[in-house]
């Protein structure tokens, strides 16, 4: 009877976050690849600071080298993107090592999103990553902890829209043609529902004080996809077949 009881009075208790929880939009789910971009909304994009441009190279596009997007990067910045030469990614070293999170979002691969008391889940098809966001009211990591290619996201709900606040990243690429974010990137974005439930829409926002001068955003909406993802099984060895079908012909051919 005690337990009975006790159980009870937990119900009671736990009951008003239950009710808290349910006002929130379920976006569980599967989400399918974004091949297109498609312009931001005027209210997400009213939330944006006023130096933030809107990049359009989400989906299957990318920015030729030596475009940026209206961009402003660092003298530090450009100096590396000058040197960037695409076949330095096809190595054995580099050609499975995944992005951070900032273009892994934006990019033409599906997602699913689990959500749980306090928390919620992002599992990516693109390099099969993981992603944590805590929504349960704790604050960063400190600044010394390690930085990572996921980051460290704190969620919060405004209304109808997912709120996350992206630190500790690790270095890594903005746009793939060379120009790269620093250790000291940090990454906002609002996640909602359309209006008729069948997408899924977000605005990225980041700043990067070491490398850019300005800041940028971008939009990306997908669409309900089918109830699983593939798994991503990036083989290195893709790399040497690169090189050889690369490699110049022999003198005298």
């Amino acid at each position: 009877m005690r337990f009975a009881f006790a159980f009870a009075v937990a119900a009671v208790i736990a009951a008003p976050a239950a009710s808290e929880e349910a006002k929130h939009p379920d976006l569980s789910g599967y989400w399918s690849a974004p091949f297109r971009g498609y312009p931001m909304p005027e209210d997400l994009k009213a939330k944006l600071p006023a130096d933030a441009v809107v990049l359009d190279d989400t989906g299957a596009a990318e920015f030729p080298r030596g475009v940026y997007g209206g961009l402003k990067l660092t003298q530090k910045a450009l100096d590396v993107a000058r040197d960037w030469q695409p076949t330095d990614e096809m190595t054995i070293a580099r050609v499975c090592q995944p992005q951070s999170i900032m273009y892994t979002v934006q990019g033409p691969f599906p997602f699913q999103i689990i959500e749980a008391p306090g928390l919620l889940v992002f599992k990516y098809e693109y390099y099969d990553q993981y992603r944590l966001i805590y929504t349960d009211g704790r604050g960063h990591l400190p600044e010394d902890a390690p930085h990572t290619k996921m980051g460290d996201s704190i969620g919060h709900w405004e209304g109808d829209e997912l709120v996350i606040d992206t630190t500790h990243l690790a270095p890594s690429t903005i746009t793939n043609n060379g120009l790269n974010h620093s250790d000291q990137a940090h990454m906002v974005e609002r996640y909602r529902l359309s209006a008729d439930g069948k997408a899924l829409e977000a605005s990225q926002w980041f700043e990067d004080p070491e490398m850019l001068e300005n800041t940028g955003a971008r939009f990306i909406r997908w669409e309900r996809g089918h109830d699983y993802i593939y798994p991503y099984e990036c083989d290195p060895t893709f790399a040497l077949e690169y090189q050889g079908a690369n490699a110049p012909a022999p003198v005298g051919e």
